[in-house]
């Protein structure tokens, strides 16, 4: 599972060759992501369908529709950069500091994980989140009702109004150098959005 990590999986064991059909096309995790499929599909068409995509090379997330972060489901729409789990030690970390009540800003913010996993953690926050991907907007739109969830570069969106006021940024920006986006899963490089993997040159 490429990014927030498992739920642990509930229930009587999943079939024997949905398991044997996710080991075969590389799932390391084949018997936890069966597990979790099975839980999702309402039937065994859509059991079938659910396993053809993730054999296909889908994220997890992405056929789930969503990912475990921070203890909270964060909606994932195809398309959608997947919210690793090792982020969950910035999420944890700016939440140690930010004030109940406080301004957070979420950019390069994809799904919106951080800035749910800050609301959850740290009550009555207002939260702006920006993301220059309309499908990452959308979605980010989904998780985080009563935020401002904008389209554009960086901090270029924000209103001035938030100027001295923000107690806490936060952002996973594209970290991977462009010579070696190629070396990385394929579920990533072919599924999540190019904008959002490639820091250039050096990566930075």
């Amino acid at each position: 599972m490429s990014g927030a990590g498992r739920e642990e999986p509930r229930g009587p064991r999943p079939p024997a060759g949905v398991v044997r059909r996710l080991r075969a096309a590389g799932c390391v995790y084949a018997e936890e992501e069966a597990a979790l499929l099975v839980a999702q599909a309402g039937g065994a068409a859509e059991l079938d369908d659910l396993v053809a995509r993730r054999v296909g090379g889908l994220p997890l997330e992405q056929v789930l529709g969503w990912a475990q972060f921070c203890g909270v489901r964060v909606a994932v729409e195809p398309g959608v950069f997947v919210p690793r789990r090792r982020s969950e030690f910035l999420a944890r970390t700016a939440a140690a500091v930010t004030p109940r009540g406080g301004v957070v800003v979420d950019l390069c913010c994809g799904s919106g994980a951080l800035a749910v996993a800050l609301s959850a953690a740290v009550p009555d926050l207002e939260v702006h989140a920006v993301d220059s991907d309309p499908v990452a907007v959308r979605c980010a739109r989904g998780n985080l009702p009563g935020a401002q969830v904008l389209l554009g570069d960086l901090d270029a969106p924000l209103p001035d109004r938030l100027r001295g006021r923000v107690d806490v940024l936060v952002a996973v920006v594209p970290y991977v150098p462009s010579g070696e986006v190629a070396l990385m899963p394929a579920e990533a490089r072919l599924h999540e959005p190019r904008a959002a993997l490639d820091g250039g040159a050096d990566g930075l």
